[in-house]
């Protein structure tokens, strides 16, 4: 779980989503939850009611429902006790059922919080898994750019005044698609997924030394703009003189392996100096990448050429 998300964090969250009413157990709603979610336990995380295996957020939908109410007044009382007692996330009534008073209560007494739904159940859990998924998965900010380059999430990141924005620019005019400038949130959705979004108050906007804060889908349309994408690779801008670069690999470059939030991501290592074309290097870069992707390593093909022509 996100450190310090309350219950009323956990209702704002998916009331923007889904129908969704707060009827019971608001007590405390600033309380933080010690329960712990991941995203990695979805399948426990919320689910029909269930007394042997409880969920994490307990789903009482028709059938249930029917269950609760056709016990015997001592036993429905026990039952209500046993589901509120083990310290339940929350409870969501779906399939719009009227909720009877002493449920309320229950939910009350118990600091438990009580929602209802008018969603059926099934569609309900589904929908919660999902946004639930997102809200609780690990999140990293990262300075740099985050682009869309040929279908492929790239992250540009370098020093202060390296010129990140200003390659962004002009990837973007040659048809590359803006994600997020300067602060880009990184979101592990999977065991080896980052999805990568951009915070709503910066959307559109990328900042320019020189010009200011240009806002990139007025000036170049909706298909300059993109809301999100899985990193796929880093490419990171470096000062560097002539001296220097004649020190790098000529065969490999400089490839490594950046860890983000436990996954790792292939870095590569791009020479900022006079009179490159970084915008093209990217691309290549880019184009370079997808073919190792797919098992083609110019490297070492050029390698086994080398070593079949001196044979």
């Amino acid at each position: 779980m996100i450190k310090g998300t309350t219950a009323q964090d956990l209702y704002e969250h998916l009331r923007s989503h889904i129908d969704l009413h707060w009827i019971g157990g608001t007590r405390d709603a600033d309380r933080v939850m010690k329960r712990k979610l991941h995203w990695s336990n979805h399948a426990t995380m919320i689910g029909h009611l269930n007394f042997i295996h409880p969920n994490t957020i307990q789903v009482i939908g028709k059938t249930e429902w029917d269950y609760l109410q056709n016990l015997k007044k001592n036993s429905r009382e026990d039952a209500l006790d046993q589901i509120f007692i083990r310290h339940t996330l929350a409870i969501i009534i779906s399939d719009g059922i009227d909720v009877p008073d002493d449920i309320i209560k229950h939910a009350d007494e118990n600091r438990t919080p009580l929602f209802q739904s008018c969603l059926a159940s099934n569609e309900l859990i589904d929908s919660i898994r999902f946004y639930l998924s997102n809200l609780l998965a690990d999140k990293e900010v990262i300075h740099g750019v985050f682009m869309e380059v040929m279908g492929t999430g790239v992250l540009i990141t370098g020093e202060s005044s390296v010129g990140k924005s200003e390659l962004a620019l002009e990837l973007i005019t040659r048809g590359h698609r803006l994600i997020a400038d300067d602060a880009p949130e990184f979101t592990r959705i999977g065991p080896n997924i980052l999805n990568g979004s951009c915070p709503e108050v910066l959307k559109d906007f990328m900042e320019v030394r020189g010009l200011g804060v240009l806002n990139i889908r007025a000036m170049y349309g909706e298909n300059a703009i993109k809301q999100n994408k899985y990193l796929r690779l880093i490419i990171h801008m470096e000062r560097m003189s002539i001296e220097d670069q004649q020190q790098l690999d000529r065969l490999y470059g400089n490839r490594s392996v950046r860890s983000i939030l436990d996954v790792n991501i292939p870095q590569i290592m791009l020479p900022v100096a006079s009179g490159r074309n970084l915008a093209v290097m990217v691309e290549a870069a880019v184009r370079n990448h997808i073919l190792l992707e797919h098992g083609h390593d110019a490297s070492e093909e050029f390698i086994n050429r080398q070593s079949q022509y001196i044979k």
